[in-house]
């Protein structure tokens, strides 16, 4: 399967820029996987789409101020460092730009005190550092870091709450689930009201949530490493969903990707560990029945993984359908629910 058969037209304006407000006034595309029917409404029908006795599946992960900038000691360079994932004692993988100048011994300091030493190059042309600080790394980091928009957001975000769901409470996150920003709380207790179970699981968004897709064989892609973690409560109240022929659908692609990582038997097993799960069409979903989600980047991970979920003639049918209907595409888009 090639890279260029999930490419689309895709105008620029249609790239959203801000989310909606309130949140829940996005449009949202109903789409049959089995037969592609498409029907538009908004996302605060949502809860008329669901049936009691329905799960669906959070990921809680909050994002973090994870965009630094700092200078290059003893030359005064301007580097800006993106945080991605923990790997140990104060130690980081980050990505930085630029990054020629990044090698193995160079220090870069930060505002509030704060330092890294780059220790190793990584395989995906990150960087491993080392921080050393006085006081508390999370709290230095609220102070001085910000959030990560992604590069196709042009404007300023003047409230950072913006870029975060309502439900997040898992500090983590180098980029927000955005599936679930088109929830508020009045919706969420609609859906409760309607006999709907909530369950949360955690997946940290980092590079194989939005690194690009180089190799034009789309299955020599090497996704990048994401911590997920399930609790025994959240395993149970899914395998005993499954066990009762109960829908079980995922809010966003890395609700998704938690889930069938740990549910390849079958049946859901509780823990936290690491995954690079890439879905793409031909994948055997044996956790997932649905999808809320939202329009996502042409050539991506996360419109191969909606592929898999019909098929990819159908979702780029739908997707021309969203272009002539003028959705809001990307982070701050509108929402298709996958059913």
């Amino acid at each position: 399967m090639k890279l260029t058969d999930f490419s689309y037209e895709l105008p620029k304006e249609l790239i959203a820029q801000h989310p909606a407000e309130p949140r829940d006034h996005a449009r949202l595309m109903l789409y049959d996987k089995k037969t592609g029917a498409v029907e538009h409404k908004h996302f605060y029908d949502l809860a008329d789409e669901l049936q009691a006795g329905d799960v669906l599946v959070f990921n809680d992960s909050k994002v973090i101020p994870a965009r630094l900038y700092g200078k290059r000691v003893p030359t005064g360079g301007k580097v800006e460092v993106l945080l991605l994932t923990p790997v140990g004692e104060d130690r980081w993988e980050v990505l930085v730009k630029p990054g020629k100048k990044a090698l193995p011994g160079t220090t870069i300091e930060f505002p509030g005190g704060l330092q890294a030493e780059v220790l190793d190059r990584t395989d995906f042309g990150g960087r491993v550092v080392h921080f050393t600080y006085d006081g508390v790394f999370d709290d230095i980091i609220d102070q001085i870091g910000e959030m990560p928009l992604p590069p196709y957001i042009h404007e300023k975000m003047e409230d950072p709450d913006e870029y975060q769901t309502v439900y997040a409470r898992e500090r983590g996150s180098a980029a927000a689930p955005t599936a679930g920003l088109h929830f508020t709380d009045e919706l969420l207790q609609k859906i409760r009201d309607k006999g709907v179970e909530e369950v949360f699981v955690t997946l940290h968004v980092g590079l194989g949530t939005f690194r690009p897709v180089e190799e034009e064989n789309i299955e020599d892609h090497q996704m990048h490493s994401e911590f997920y973690s399930i609790t025994p409560e959240a395993a149970d109240a899914i395998n005993r969903a499954k066990a009762e022929g109960r829908r079980i659908i995922a809010v966003g692609t890395t609700s998704i990707r938690t889930l069938e990582s740990a549910g390849t038997t079958g049946t859901l097993k509780a823990g936290s560990g690491w995954t690079n799960i890439f879905i793409y069409p031909g994948f055997t979903f044996h956790i997932v029945d649905a999808l809320v989600t939202n329009f996502h980047l042409p050539e991506s991970t996360l419109l191969m993984l909606i592929s898999a979920l019909s098929t990819r003639e159908q979702i780029l049918h739908a997707y021309d359908i969203a272009v002539r209907e003028k959705y809001r595409f990307f982070s701050f888009g509108d929402a298709m629910f996958i059913h």
